[in-house]
């Protein structure tokens, strides 16, 4: 049972990695199956740390061997590990070597989803950097033309910027999410993307960036002619005449109540937020 012991198989898979007088290079393709062999076992033993150390050696062996796409696989191994661990930073190193091994497969969706899972993983304890990995994440797939399968990106993005209180940011990914859907023919979710972007920047107290938005989305057919628009244009008005019970109303309406759900929770504050127009 030793040749199964965790600890002696990376132990051996270390010695054939290691250049020495007798041995003038590395055996990759018999180190790889031990560190593999090892990482399963210390999986097993729930010795996360080890096995995440393990993971990360199998994906470098697979790697030396030609085999980008096995190497991703054994990367994001390690860098689930990682977050089991809490340990961040690793995640986040983890997550990306992921996706560029799956880049050098030319496989774009799934370096997208990896930078997408570390941002997951990371959207309360490294904001910021979850940020910057769905902004990578979505454009992998702008590049690649799959703008469609960035859309529950675009949105999640605009969540944690919402949660930092960045609202400028938040609704400027929102229009991202507009022109995104622009090129895939996705009116429904054009629309949508536009009246959350200026209900954010109306909960932020920029009315005049609001408005701006208003007319620029206007000279778009599509959202000129939906619900959406309409419901914009007698939210704006309402803010105008500080009409703080036609707001409520219509924060209240089925058109505010078919948003993202975050967005929802914005516009029913819109009452609260707005009451200094009374005055």
């Amino acid at each position: 049972m030793a040749a199964s012991d965790p600890d002696k198989l990376m132990v051996k898979a270390d010695k054939l990695t290691r250049l020495s007088l007798t041995r003038w290079s590395a055996d990759w393709k018999s180190a790889t199956v031990l560190y593999e062999q090892a990482a399963n076992g210390f999986r097993v033993a729930k010795d996360y740390e080890n096995a995440k150390i393990a993971y990360e050696k199998a994906s470098k062996g697979q790697e030396m061997l030609s085999s980008p796409w096995d190497a991703a696989k054994h990367m994001e191994s390690a860098a689930a590990l990682a977050k089991d661990l809490r340990h961040w930073q690793e995640v986040v190193d983890f997550y990306r070597k992921a996706s560029e091994l799956y880049m050098e497969c030319g496989r774009p969706q799934p370096a997208s989803d990896a930078l997408a899972k570390g941002a997951r993983a990371l959207e309360d304890s490294m904001s910021e950097e979850a940020i910057q990995l769905y902004t990578d994440a979505c454009t992998i797939l702008e590049d690649d033309g799959r703008e469609q399968m960035a859309f529950d990106l675009y949105r999640a993005a605009t969540n944690v910027y919402i949660k930092l209180e960045k609202y400028t940011d938040a609704a400027s990914f929102m229009l991202r999410l507009g022109f995104a859907a622009d090129k895939c023919n996705a009116t429904n979710s054009q629309c949508k993307a536009y009246l959350n972007a200026i209900v954010i920047y109306l909960y932020a107290h920029d009315f005049n960036q609001a408005e701006k938005c208003y007319n620029d989305c206007s000279q778009i057919d599509a959202f000129l002619r939906s619900d959406r628009n309409r419901c914009a244009s007698n939210l704006l008005a309402a803010y105008t005449d500080g009409d703080v019970e036609e707001i409520k109303r219509i924060a209240q309406s089925s058109v505010i109540s078919h948003l993202d759900h975050v967005i929802i929770k914005l516009a029913r504050k819109l009452q609260q937020r707005c009451e200094f127009i009374e005055a």
